[in-house]
């Protein structure tokens, strides 16, 4: 566990799977069950690991599979959330839906839409498809569930590039939120069991 970490309506304890030690990070039960006009989707959601990360290099691998009571529409979302505010009521993130990734050959328009990235509290995924219908807010990515992935975000101000595997899936000249300083966190939403494993962050 890192040090000083606080989860935000997710539970985390060390584990090993696949012979590999890494982080388990899923909602609480109470997160998973819902609460009355809270539905848990690109919410803070995450073990925060508190810095003071602006500018840099994030990576981390990643494992994610649906628990036993997700819900039809869980995709197995997890990824990472950077410059998350001390009140967790502003933060960025980008997180992958394997079940949506190119392994799993999902119908169209689901084959563009593994890779996520969102901006809370204004900036859901839901209004980004609306008001931006180009996608380029999300993409596609050779993925799949209950397997490692590599995750990687390039941030420089409002720029961001994400890679899968070494791929770039997504390239933001202009991300939605101003830029600030912040915490990082581990991401889970609705339905998913992740697995964290070597974090690494650098800051430019």
């Amino acid at each position: 566990m890192p040090e000083r970490a606080r989860p935000q309506f997710v539970t985390a304890n060390p584990t090993t799977i696949g012979g590999r030690q890494a982080l388990r990070v899923t909602l609480t039960d109470e997160a998973s069950k819902g609460e009355p006009n809270v539905d848990f989707i690109d919410m803070p959601t995450f073990l925060m690991i508190p810095g003071d990360f602006k500018n840099g290099i994030i990576s981390v691998n990643l494992f994610s599979k649906l628990r036993d009571d997700a819900p039809a529409y869980a995709r197995g979302f997890a990824g990472l959330a950077y410059r998350i505010s001390d009140s967790r009521d502003v933060f960025e993130a980008v997180y992958l839906r394997p079940l949506n990734g190119l392994k799993t050959k999902p119908e169209p328009p689901r084959h563009k839409r593994a890779v996520q990235y969102f901006a809370y509290p204004d900036w859901r995924y839901e209004r980004l498809r609306q008001e931006y219908p180009d996608g380029r807010f999300e993409a596609g990515a050779n993925i799949g569930p209950a397997e490692w992935v590599n995750l990687t975000l390039e941030i420089n101000e409002t720029q961001l590039k994400v890679f899968v595997d070494g791929d770039e899936c997504i390239s933001l000249d202009k991300t939605k939120v101003e830029v600030t300083r912040g915490n990082i966190g581990l991401f889970v939403d609705i339905g998913t069991e992740a697995f964290f494993s070597e974090l690494c962050i650098t800051q430019h």
